[in-house]
């Protein structure tokens, strides 16, 4: 297993659109097991392949307080989202040190192939949920802030930047 290396907000890759897994195969594997790693090592509570510059649908999530509950989701699909809705503060990766509010489905139904390529149905709530949809997002080439007015969003590209220069 292999660290990769986190995109960083406001790098042009992260909006790039993730193009499904054609077969999930040794390389798809060794990919979901360097990208728990590193969402583990830095740490998180999830990572899509986009914020490793690889730009195929694979998401992994462990929203558990011991990381013993790995969950894997290639070619991931919401299938079915509440009506409710329910603001929380998200972080990510990409964005490190940046937390805000975002309005998301408090409930959604999620269809997708584990690591062994089987299909599955996983209908999650909560912290799960908020994080599925977040992961997901990546895949389609959006970063949570921009959820965010355009002010905080500026304020947040020229604090993202300032940081990478001192770098």
């Amino acid at each position: 297993m292999a660290l990769l290396n986190i995109l960083h907000y406001p790098d042009k890759r992260l909006h790039k659109v993730a193009k499904p897994v054609a077969v999930v195969d040794e390389r798809i594997r060794k990919l979901v097991a360097d990208m728990a790693e590193t969402m583990y090592a830095a740490p998180g509570v999830g990572l899509a392949a986009t914020q490793v510059d690889v730009h195929e649908r694979v998401i992994v999530i462990d929203v558990s307080e011991t990381h013993e509950e790995l969950r894997v989701f290639i070619n991931p699909e919401i299938v079915w989202s509440s009506d409710e809705r329910k603001i929380a503060e998200e972080g990510c990766l990409s964005v490190p040190g940046i937390y805000d509010n975002v309005e998301r489905a408090e409930k959604v139904r999620v269809r997708a192939l584990n690591e062994r390529g089987e299909p599955f149905e996983l209908d999650c709530e909560g912290l799960l949920a908020v994080c599925i949809q977040h992961e997901m997002d990546h895949l389609l080439g959006r970063v949570f802030v921009e959820y965010l007015s355009p002010l905080k969003q500026s304020r947040i590209k020229t604090k993202m930047k300032k940081l990478e220069h001192a770098m």
